[in-house]
């Protein structure tokens, strides 16, 4: 008699319809409550990388490959729907507007064809080395064929050429939605490929590929079509990113910091879990858009983060959020609340100590002929004051010994916590 698979999805079930719905409503209302300019063009933003990234993941998370070239994909997606738009509004080739996402899916899909059949030959680090090395001549030939890339300056277009539904797509509002419908449809296809035969023996060559390989599986080949159906999410990514910013520019959409961008983010959000790449899309727009614009030392700040992730967390956000979950499933999560509350402040203090002292360095080595203050957090330091050395260090040394007097009391109430989850579930396996 046949049996079900325990890890396979099942199709619907209420708690799942809760969670579309929910997610489905959320892009409905966002822009209603946060009006503003800058609000929306996070949010759209926030949209398309949700696409980009979850495509990232259905290689790297679902299927073991590391890959170190996927702006090629989103690059050349785009670079495609940008040259489809001029065309369309020159009346030579006649496809809407809100079809150009699917023609930069199209020509995402294309280029994984013909580089996805040589880099899916091999696997590991001589995969990450070969989509490396693509990555990296695909953005050199930019400035060998002007013609299509537009040189240093890019390609730039009008997406007001036509109008579908009344709509024009001149307001940033329409453009969101029209980001917003493409997000949720993809996000759902790229669920529902988790559950089909090609999803399921993907995650089973990234386990164990001689296995499959013994039950008759060409694991290449299945390598090569997850591969190509990522180019095709990617490239709609980057089709929705030129109808956003109407210009695409190869020194920014088919570099390597790009591709990095994607997979550090991929990887923060959590790549074992399907949502943990919506978590770092967002994070991703609130570090390139926001923190960028908050301080210079943005980038020390981010790899600090991805290192105490890497260390402390490898399974990224996505695993936090579900181990937590998992505790209070048991109802075991009462005494973190205070936990988390010192760890949070105890937090803070080190944090704003630190961050003191590294944006009084930076001031120094940048800013220097400014003068010698500094704002930061709502203060005026003064580098060339020793009171203001020793205050953010003297905050920055408190909050570190606070925080371990926290965080060891944290790990003896985690441990407690994990034993009795242990003890309950082989008591409930004896049952």
């Amino acid at each position: 008699m046949a049996t079900s698979n325990p890890n396979r999805p099942k199709v619907m079930g209420a708690g799942r319809i809760a969670i579309w719905s929910l997610f489905a409503v959320a892009m409905i209302v966002a822009p209603l409550i946060f009006r503003s300019s800058l609000a929306l063009t996070i949010l759209s933003q926030i949209g398309y990388l949700i696409i980009i990234c979850l495509s990232y993941n259905m290689i790297f998370g679902q299927g073991g490959m590391l890959s170190f070239g996927h702006a090629v994909y989103t690059g050349m997606g785009a670079f495609i729907a940008i040259h489809a738009m001029n065309l369309a509004a020159e009346g030579s080739f006649k496809v809407p507007l809100v079809l150009i996402p699917l023609v930069g899916g199209l020509g995402g899909m294309f280029f994984a064809i013909l580089f996805g059949f040589v880099t899916t030959k091999k696997a590991g680090t001589t995969f990450a080395m070969i989509t490396l090395g693509i990555g990296e001549l695909v953005a050199s030939m930019a400035l060998m064929f002007p013609g299509f890339f537009g040189g240093e300056g890019g390609v730039t277009s009008n997406r007001t050429y036509g109008t579908f539904m009344g709509a024009n797509f001149g307001p940033q509002l329409q453009v969101y939605y029209l980001i917003a419908v493409y997000c949720f449809i993809c996000t759902a296809l790229m669920f529902a490929f988790t559950g089909t035969p090609l999803g399921r023996i993907l995650n089973a060559v990234r386990d164990n590929p001689e296995r499959v390989e013994f039950i008759g599986y060409n694991t290449q080949r299945v390598r090569y079509f997850a591969f190509i159906i990522a180019g095709f999410f990617a490239g709609i990514g980057g089709g929705l990113a030129a109808i956003n910013f109407e210009i695409v520019n190869a020194s920014d959409s088919l570099s390597g910091l790009r591709s990095g961008g994607y997979l550090l983010f991929t990887f923060l959000g959590g790549a074992t879990f399907f949502f943990g790449p919506i978590i770092g899309a967002v994070l991703l727009v609130l570090a390139s858009v926001l923190l960028s614009e908050l301080t210079k030392a943005w980038l020390l700040y981010l790899g600090l983060v991805f290192l105490l992730m890497v260390m402390f967390a490898p399974g990224g956000v996505a695993s936090l959020i579900m181990m937590n979950l998992r505790v209070a499933k048991f109802g075991r999560f009462k005494p973190f609340w205070s936990l988390y509350a010192g760890l949070i402040v105890t937090g803070g203090l080190l944090v704003v100590g630190a961050a003191a002292l590294v944006e009084m360095v930076y001031h120094i080595q940048l800013n220097a002929a400014l003068g010698p203050e500094v704002r930061f957090a709502g203060l005026t330091l003064d580098t060339s004051s020793m009171g203001s050395w020793l205050g953010a260090a003297a905050v920055a040394l408190v909050g570190l010994a606070l925080m371990e007097i926290v965080r060891r009391k944290f790990a003896r109430a985690w441990g407690a916590a994990q034993e009795y989850i242990e003890a309950e579930i082989k008591r409930m396996e004896a049952a």
